[in-house]
């Protein structure tokens, strides 16, 4: 199991597609992750640091967590099957909870926990990208730094 920081979200061009992008912390492999619009937003607010004028399910969330006396511990994204991946949210006392990566991701950095991915999972869809293609993470972070929370609205069209 690698411990995976979130790098950033991108709306993939033409299909207006969000995908979440982690790295390893001490390794060398990404994990791309396709999510919807509502998570990709969810996530993107809190690494910009935008806080809303009202709790939004993420931050609702945490707040039960909180009411509730838990403590997450860990996210963990498990499981890839049929393209589909899968998560547990890891609380004290070893209870762990099923959800999507995209949630579960968006819990953890608000909380603050850090988040695992399985040994598996990055065998099969971990990327690792050669130097030459470094200036391509680079264009990634740059565009992550300058998206707006509005670019993550769906229109009409």
């Amino acid at each position: 199991m690698s411990e995976m920081h979130v790098i950033g979200v991108r709306v993939e061009q033409p299909q207006s597609q969000p995908v979440l992008l982690l790295r390893e912390t001490d390794g060398d492999r990404y994990l791309p992750i396709w999510i919807g619009q509502t998570e990709a937003t969810a996530i993107a607010l809190e690494q910009q640091g935008v806080e809303p004028a009202r709790p939004l399910t993420h931050d609702l969330i945490k707040n039960l967590i909180e009411a509730l006396g838990r403590t997450l511990k860990e996210v963990r994204i498990v499981e890839l099957r049929e393209g589909t991946f899968y998560a547990d949210l890891v609380f004290d006392q070893n209870t762990r909870v099923s959800a999507r990566p995209s949630d579960s991701i968006a819990i953890a950095l608000r909380i603050g926990v850090p988040i695992f991915a399985e040994e598996s999972v990055l065998s099969e869809a971990g990327l690792v990208m050669p130097d030459e293609r470094e200036d391509e993470v680079e264009k990634f972070k740059e565009f992550l730094e300058s998206v707006s929370p509005d670019d993550f609205k769906a229109t009409d069209g």
